[in-house]
């Protein structure tokens, strides 16, 4: 059913179609209409990325010197058409294996979504609500998990953490003051996932304007005790400790999160089922 508020938006009026979850049906896209997001921005270690991405058609694209982009973006989604939820993403640039990769690939990332291979393949996915985790899992293939995440701005100031199911400690903590920066456009996103043995490219289109700015005193920490895989994730990534290259943060965020579109597997490579 249309959003009262935003049913003559533009960017809301968009085709629809049913979707069957273990939670019940949604609607294709998902609208997202109010939500907030703090996008960090780090550089690791090329081979490490390598081994977090298990998918043998996607391949890790270097951006500069051996290093590898990793988001990692915490979500405050108030307002959606699945019920409002946080979400925390970590996910690394990939392009198929196969495609002609970009001499800039860093650049190309803000170019059109339909001139440029290159996109982010999540790694994980905590949410935390049922609804949004089977929607994730079963229409993407995304690997997501629930559990609380605690989202925290005031002013440059933010605080975001990701508790562990496990334990209920705090397995991921991304805190402190956001450095200066300059506004400017929030990005459209392609996602790389494999859902029932095919690999899935999901264009995710945003608008609202963000603030792109310097890491400044944020810090990224990881439980050094948990033992959860996203956890050990993180660790092996060099990101324990880190401290983000740049980062990108709203409050104005609006999105289409769109259904994935099959993409054939290059025949070198197959399937990793």
């Amino acid at each position: 059913m249309p959003h009262p508020t935003w049913q003559h938006d533009v960017f809301f009026q968009y085709p629809l179609s049913r979707f069957g979850t273990s939670c019940g049906e949604i609607d294709l896209p998902i609208l997202y209409y109010d939500c907030s997001v703090v996008m960090a921005i780090f550089l690791v270690d090329a081979d490490k990325a390598a081994a977090a991405v298990r998918d043998v058609a996607l391949t890790v694209v270097p951006i500069a010197g051996g290093k590898a982009l990793v988001g990692v973006a915490f979500y405050e989604y108030r307002e959606t058409a699945i019920g409002p939820y946080n979400e925390v993403g970590v996910a690394i640039v990939v392009a198929p294996k196969g495609q002609r990769l970009p001499r800039l690939p860093w650049w190309s990332l803000v170019g059109a979504l339909d001139k440029n291979p290159l996109g982010f393949h999540i790694v994980d996915l905590p949410v935390t609500t049922d609804a949004a985790c089977s929607a994730g899992r079963e229409a993407w293939g995304y690997p997501k998990f629930v559990t609380p995440i605690a989202f925290a701005s005031e002013g440059q100031r933010f605080r975001g953490v990701v508790t562990d199911p496990q334990d209920q400690s705090d397995l991921l903590t991304l805190e402190g003051r956001i450095g200066m920066g300059l506004p400017g456009p929030l990005l459209d996103l392609a996602l790389y996932s494999r859902l029932n043995g095919q690999v899935l490219r999901t264009l995710v289109n945003t608008r609202g304007g963000a603030q792109l700015a310097m890491g400044g005193g944020l810090q990224l920490k990881v439980s050094a005790s948990s033992r959860h895989p996203m956890a050990e994730r993180l660790r092996m990534l060099g990101l324990d400790g880190a401290r983000p290259l740049c980062v990108s943060h709203s409050d104005r965020l609006q999105l289409r999160l769109n259904a994935g579109a099959p993409i054939a597997d290059n025949p070198l490579t197959g399937s990793n089922d």
